[in-house]
């Protein structure tokens, strides 16, 4: 259905993220991947969702001016906020053990961003989802971070990697949230076009 609905348009997925590209690839569509680099700064004062949609939008900023009349460009964000605190990505191993420790044991908040955009036309909206994790092993964080390097991922994690395998108690939200792409707020939005 959302394939027809978009017969007659070009369908472009900024970003790079294996997870993003297999979840867009499931709703059944055909797109192409472009990337830039960006400056994913925000300023002060925004609301954790704010900064979500912010940086959504500033990818999206970056391709507007080359965006054809028939292109649909996809771009988005993920965010982890514990106690509004924001876990971007870590820097390195050492980084990344912290962010765990904070995450260990406790909830915490995931926020995914869509912005969908068109030569005439810009949508943005987000999903949050609510993670609970069990306490983690210093064994267990060792193991995740030298086997799975999550250097790439908000949060120091993956959740379809093996610490939410192991580690996920309960999760309050969409799955596709966390993984980095609120499909079913993706695909209302795709429908707009």
């Amino acid at each position: 259905m959302l394939k027809d609905s978009l017969q007659s348009k070009h369908l472009i997925l900024a970003s790079q993220s294996p997870r993003r590209q297999e979840l867009l690839a499931a709703l059944g569509v055909d797109f192409e991947v472009h990337l830039k680099p960006i400056d994913e700064s925000y300023p002060d004062g925004l609301a954790p969702f704010e900064i979500a949609e912010f940086i959504a939008m500033k990818k999206a900023a970056a391709f507007v001016p080359e965006l054809k009349d028939n292109e649909v460009l996809i771009t988005g964000d993920t965010l982890v906020f514990k106690e509004n605190m924001a876990l971007g990505k870590p820097t390195d191993a050492t980084d990344a053990k912290r962010m765990l420790k904070l995450l260990s044991g406790t909830s915490h908040k995931v926020i995914s961003s869509i912005c969908v955009t068109t030569s005439m036309q810009q949508w943005v909206t987000h999903d949050t989802a609510t993670v609970y994790f069990r306490n983690f092993t210093e064994n267990e964080m060792d193991h995740y971070i030298k086997t799975f390097r999550p250097f790439d991922k908000a949060g120091a994690y993956g959740i379809q990697e093996w610490i939410g395998h192991v580690a996920l108690e309960k999760l309050e939200g969409s799955y596709n949230t966390v993984m980095g792409l609120p499909t079913q707020k993706l695909y209302d939005l795709l429908l707009k076009v």
